[in-house]
């Protein structure tokens, strides 16, 4: 089975990749990507069966005509905006627009269009003078920022411990996007059809993963930073603490968060049709996996 994955610390899989299991005595095979929209690509060219993915870029490629469902949720609110101290920062007294208006005439770095961040960036900087500078990796943000090429970076809350000293976070994730489907796992219709018990027996391994990220982030943060060869598990350890949202289930909160990118998507020019639940979502194994209430907050 082909897994795509990306380096956000705090998904699943950098602890399943860790385990090296098989499951329905099937070798898990796993892929790097840039980005969610990279990783859409590689689900049409099918050097992908399985992978975790904002859902923007997914229901992008649905539009397209790809056969893919999102069967799994794993974070919310995964998104935030980062600038230096000089910018007012985020207080019960301000609000998104507020916040985004220091930004008129200046720079902001978010990664590929098309990506949950990019979308969230251009609804929130609509018909304002803000530039923005796509990046092919995400990665290139924080040093982006330093440098002084941009001026604010909006990414994933690795973004907000890279970008380092001097810098600060001015729009908080749940301020973004309430419920912002982050990340999910998503799979091509034909594994669903054919393979049912794999996607069952995943989740398990995903449901219990994020429970072990959320509750024992210590163990959880010593594993990512060896497999990414980071030397400071502090890293791990501050990017999990930013926006703990981490759950496996998929609850009509984070389903109506999904569909409200509909709109966005079609001012965008991404999506010339509406969309509804079944199109984007198949929640019969999760909801077995995992019946109880969520806890994503």
């Amino acid at each position: 089975m082909k897994i795509g994955y990306l380096s956000t610390l705090y998904h699943t899989s950098f602890q399943i990749k860790s385990m090296q299991p098989k499951i329905q005595k099937e070798t898990l095979e796993w892929k790097l990507f840039s980005s969610g929209p990279a990783m859409v690509k590689a689900f049409s060219t099918g050097e992908i069966n399985l992978g975790y993915v904002g859902l923007p870029p997914v229901m992008i490629g649905l539009s397209r005509g790809m056969e893919l469902k999102c069967v799994a949720g794993g974070h919310i609110e995964g998104t935030v905006l980062v600038a230096t101290e000089e910018f007012d920062s985020y207080n019960i007294s301000t609000d998104v627009d507020s916040l985004i208006s220091q930004f008129e005439g200046k720079t902001i770095g978010v990664p590929s269009r098309g990506s949950i961040h990019d979308v969230i960036l251009r609804k929130i900087a609509a018909n304002r003078d803000i530039k923005i500078k796509n990046y092919p990796w995400a990665d290139f943000i924080p040093g982006a920022l330093q440098d002084g090429v941009i001026d604010a970076g909006v990414g994933t809350p690795a973004l907000a411990v890279a970008a380092g000293g001097g810098t600060q976070i001015i729009i908080p994730p749940h301020l973004l996007w309430p419920w912002n489907p982050s990340y999910g796992i998503v799979s091509s219709a034909a594994i669903i059809d054919e393979n049912p018990e794999f996607i069952r027996d995943f989740l398990i391994i995903h449901e219990n993963s994020c429970n072990f990220v959320k509750n024992n982030p210590l163990p959880a943060a010593e594993i990512v930073s060896k497999e990414l060869g980071i030397k400071d598990i502090n890293f791990a350890l501050n990017t999990f603490r930013i926006s703990p949202g981490y759950c496996a289930s998929l609850p009509l909160e984070y389903i109506e968060s999904t569909l409200k990118f509909i709109t966005e998507l079609k001012k965008q020019g991404y999506l010339n049709s509406m969309m509804k639940k079944k199109d984007i979502f198949y929640t019969k194994i999760i909801d077995k996996v995992h019946p109880e209430r969520n806890h994503y907050i």
